[in-house]
This record gives C-alpha cells, sequence and structure tokens, in this order.
C-alpha cells in the first residue's frame, strides 16, 4: 500500500483539490458488479443517471452467481437455486429466469426420510427419520408461536427463540444432529447457536414469494441473469461481451476518500477515480477486512455495525464418477448422511435430470467444516468424501475421477457465501449498516431488510440504495432515517 499512499498523498496536498472532486469524472462510481452493484447501476442509468463508472475486481461480472466447467459441464459454483415461487407474489429473479428461458428443476425433499445413511451404512427406517423430522418441526411451530406472540421489536430479536429451542430440545444422536442441520445449516450456512433463527418465524422469501425452490442447471449459467441486466443499459457486443467503457474488469477498489463534495476511489493498480458518490456494493465479509480503507474512517457505529453481521460460508463440492451407483428415479435427488461429527458431508444431491449422463454428484457443507476443507488439498477432501459414500453404498463403489472444490471464504473478494442476522442482531443494527455515510453509500444482500442471503435480495437491495442515491441527487433529500434501538 506504500505506492497507494504515495499516490493519494500527492492528489490531496491542498483543498483545492477536494473542492474540485464534484466537477471532474463519473458522476456516480459503483464498486463491485456483481447482482446487487449492477442492479444499483442500472437504476441509477433508468433514472438518467448515466455518469456511471463500474468497478470491478474479478475479470468477470457475477460476484457470486459464476458457472465453471466441471468435468465437460457448467455448473454452479454460488447460488443455484431461485428461492421463493409460487407464492402470492412473483419474485423478480423468477421472472428474469423465466424471460430466459433458463433450464430449471423443482427441488423435491419431501422423501428425505426414506433416503437418510446412517454412519457406518445402510438406510435408517423412514419411520425412525420421520419421528425426528416431526419432532423437528415441534420446535419450529413452538418459535412461530412464540414470535407471533411477540411486539415487533420482539420478533425482530429473536435470541429468545435460540435459548427456549435449546432448553426444549438439543440434538445428539447422528440421526437428529442431521436433521437438524438440514432444517438450519443447510439454509442459512451456520448452525442454530449462531444465526438468529429466523427460519422459527416465516421467512419473507418463503411468505411473499411461495415455499417451491428451483435448482438452475443451465449451460448459460445463473449468471446470464445479470449479463442480461447490465445488457439493458451498457453497450454489449453481438457474442454478449460488455464493450462499454463504464465497465472496468480487474479493477481492485483499495481506498475510498470521501469529502462533503465527492469522492476519489483508488484501486491497486495506482489509478484513481472521482466522483460525486459512490456505491460499494461488496459484500459484508470483505467489509469487514481491510481490503477497502475509507478515509476519513468510518464512524464507530457504522464499523460496529458491520462487524455484528456473520459472512456465512456455504460451499457445494461436485464430484464426478465413471458410472452411476446411487438410487435414481423419483424421491431420490437429495439424501443424508448422518454423522456423529455434524455437518460432516451431510446432504448430497444427485443429477439424473438437470445433468443426464454426467455422472456428478453434490454433496453440501458450511461454515466450519467449510473452513477447514478449504484449507486442505483437494485429494485429501476427496478421500474424505470417497470414504463416506463408501460408508453408504458399499466398498466397491468406483473412485471419483474428478472434484471441484469452492473457496469463497479464502477468497479476498468475497469472504464468503453470504450474510447471516446473528443473535441479537435487529432491525437497528440492519438500519446502520444499510445507512449512507455522506457521499459513500452500501448496497449488497447484506443490506436487503427482508431477503438477506438471497438473490432476490441482492437484486432489490440495488435498487433500494440507488432509488436512496437518486433521492439525494434529484431531490436533495439525503438524510437516512436510524429508527431507536428500542423502537
Amino acid at each position: 500500500m506504500g505506492a497507494l499512499d504515495a499516490i493519494v498523498a500527492l492528489l490531496l496536498v491542498s483543498n483545492v483539490f477536494a473542492g474540485a472532486v464534484a466537477a471532474a469524472g463519473p458522476k456516480v462510481i459503483v464498486v463491485g458488479a456483481g447482482m446487487s452493484g449492477i442492479s444499483a447501476a442500472k437504476t441509477l442509468s433508468d433514472a438518467g443517471i448515466k455518469d456511471i463508472l463500474i468497478l470491478e475486481a474479478t475479470d468477470r461480472i457475477g460476484g457470486r452467481m459464476r458457472k465453471v466447467n466441471f468435468a465437460g459441464m457448467n455448473v454452479e459454483m454460488g447460488a443455484n437455486w431461485v428461492e421463493g415461487v409460487n407464492g402470492p407474489e412473483l419474485n423478480p429473479i423468477w421472472k428474469m429466469a423465466n424471460k430466459l428461458h433458463l433450464r430449471n428443476f423443482f427441488s423435491d425433499y419431501s422423501n428425505l426420510s426414506s433416503n437418510t445413511y446412517n454412519e457406518i451404512g445402510g438406510l435408517y427406517q423412514s419411520s425412525e427419520v420421520d419421528e425426528v423430522i416431526e419432532e423437528a418441526a415441534k420446535v419450529n411451530s413452538f418459535g412461530e408461536k412464540l414470535s407471533a406472540s411477540l411486539p415487533p421489536s420482539g420478533r425482530e430479536d429473536v435470541s429468545i427463540l435460540t435459548s427456549q429451542r435449546l432448553k426444549n430440545h438439543v440434538p445428539s444422536t447422528a440421526l437428529e444432529m442431521v436433521v437438524d442441520y438440514y432444517t438450519y445449516d443447510y439454509e442459512f450456512a451456520e448452525p442454530p447457536r449462531v444465526t438468529s433463527l429466523q427460519n422459527t418465524v416465516p421467512l419473507p422469501t418463503f411468505a411473499n414469494f411461495g415455499e417451491d425452490v428451483y435448482f438452475v442447471a443451465d449451460q448459460r449459467g445463473y449468471e446470464s441473469l445479470v449479463y442480461d441486466l447490465a445488457g439493458q443499459f451498457l453497450r454489449t457486443a453481438k457474442n454478449g461481451t460488455i464493450v462499454d467503457p463504464r465497465l472496468l474488469l480487474g479493477k481492485v477498489v483499495r481506498r475510498i476518500r470521501h469529502f462533503q463534495s465527492g469522492v476519489v476511489v483508488v484501486t491497486e493498480d495506482g489509478s484513481v477515480y472521482k466522483a460525486d458518490y459512490v456505491i460499494v456494493s461488496v459484500s459484508i465479509g470483505v467489509l469487514q477486512t481491510k481490503l477497502i480503507k475509507f478515509e476519513p474512517d468510518l464512524p464507530q457505529w457504522k464499523i460496529l455495525a458491520m462487524y455484528q453481521f456473520d459472512m456465512a460460508v456455504y460451499t457445494k463440492i461436485f464430484l464426478k464418477f465413471p458410472y452411476k451407483f446411487w438410487p435414481e428415479g423419483n424421491g431420490t435427488e437429495f439424501f443424508l448422511y448422518a454423522n456423529e461429527r455434524r455437518g460432516y458431508y451431510p446432504v448430497w444431491q444427485q443429477f439424473e435430470k438437470q445433468y443426464p449422463g454426467a455422472n456428478v454428484l453434490l454433496v453440501t457443507v458450511t461454515d466450519e467444516e467449510s473452513r477447514r476443507i478449504e484449507q486442505q488439498p483437494d485429494s485429501q477432501t476427496k478421500a474424505e468424501a470417497m470414504e463416506v459414500l463408501r460408508n453408504m453404498f458399499g466398498k466397491h463403489i468406483p473412485e471419483a475421477t474428478d472434484i471441484l472444490v469452492p473457496r469463497w471464504w479464502s477468497d479476498r473478494f468475497f469472504k464468503g457465501a453470504f450474510s447471516n442476522w446473528p443473535l441479537g442482531v435487529n432491525r437497528y443494527e440492519y438500519d446502520q449498516i444499510r445507512a449512507p455515510i455522506g457521499k459513500v453509500y452500501f448496497t449488497g444482500e447484506h443490506t436487503s431488510e427482508h431477503y438477506n442471503g438471497y438473490v432476490h435480495g441482492a437484486y432489490l437491495a440495488g435498487i433500494d440504495s440507488a432509488n436512496m442515491m437518486i433521492k439525494c441527487i434529484k431531490h436533495k433529500i439525503c438524510k437516512y432515517e436510524i429508527k431507536p434501538k428500542d423502537s
């Protein structure tokens, strides 16, 4: 950072420069070209604010929506499902996916009790699994009833739900733990002792948009939604490549200098960009690191709020085999593995319909297991997964020929998969994390009040943050209200 210090010091030698910031360069800089950043930029463009510069650290747009070639086909390293379909409201992501005719498949988890494997091999009796699932459902039902009896502020701070849950039932057997894992971690990527257990209360995603979820398995990639959105306001070549000079790839933002009159953004390669405003759409995980330095420092309340949110890690590991050895047919897409070590290669998925003939399995791990796996060689991960599969299906199954292990936590441009509201965090902290600081605005799925952690949350947050800026630019309504903590 020594070179950057020298550049900024040279540029900021006088107050004259600070006063001239707003007079030069693009009107708005958007940091990050994921779903929220592109959504924000399009909203600004639609409002007539077209002096936009998008600075993206990687060599592509899409952020945590990313396809990669694995064993001759494209699979999703990050976001994979449209969650919240067939409800009273139309999920905007579902509308976009249908517009592009993305191949998608309904995910049916209803037969898990017949597809749960014990640690030493073989299936549990479905009746035994059903009994454990019913017990977990009772705990959820208790949480919903308790939440309904609380005032609005109490519902938002649902730590009481966790304490009551733990008093009522603590999973201890391998079967109880895998059902508990599936109930909580598979959705939130963290155990209930960490998260605010928003799933003890009907999640707005499923209450508003519907309880169905659809798996995207299109060779164009789920990220094609972001490219389509970008193509609506950025100049794009016939082959789909974005050629608009307002999008710059490989620009790692390291410093944001903000004044009353504007902002200066400095990238890792020493480039300096000036604007009236900046929207920062990086993940909450990145905001918790030192990748981007704000000058002057963000207020203490803002920093504390950012560190109160969790950046969860959700890892989808793909394995390729020479032939199938797992059950196929209706009711066999998902299966569970119960281990005395909670979260050890627990949730599996086969792709009979999505990728016919591919002979690929997906196993999902999260949180501590994700971090552990990211730090070991893929060969070790493959050996561990194969041991689990041999416990489930026998010693004579074939060895996996390929493995794909995403490393979202280790990637300095993401530092995880999506945000969570931890215990004790409520609307007050949410308002703080979303609030602009002068000419610096913030967006991303972590700033979505109702849909944090979801693709539609990122999309809607981009629109919301851009509209806040538009009100400030066009109508001079720049004050952001943070509700009192006890409201």
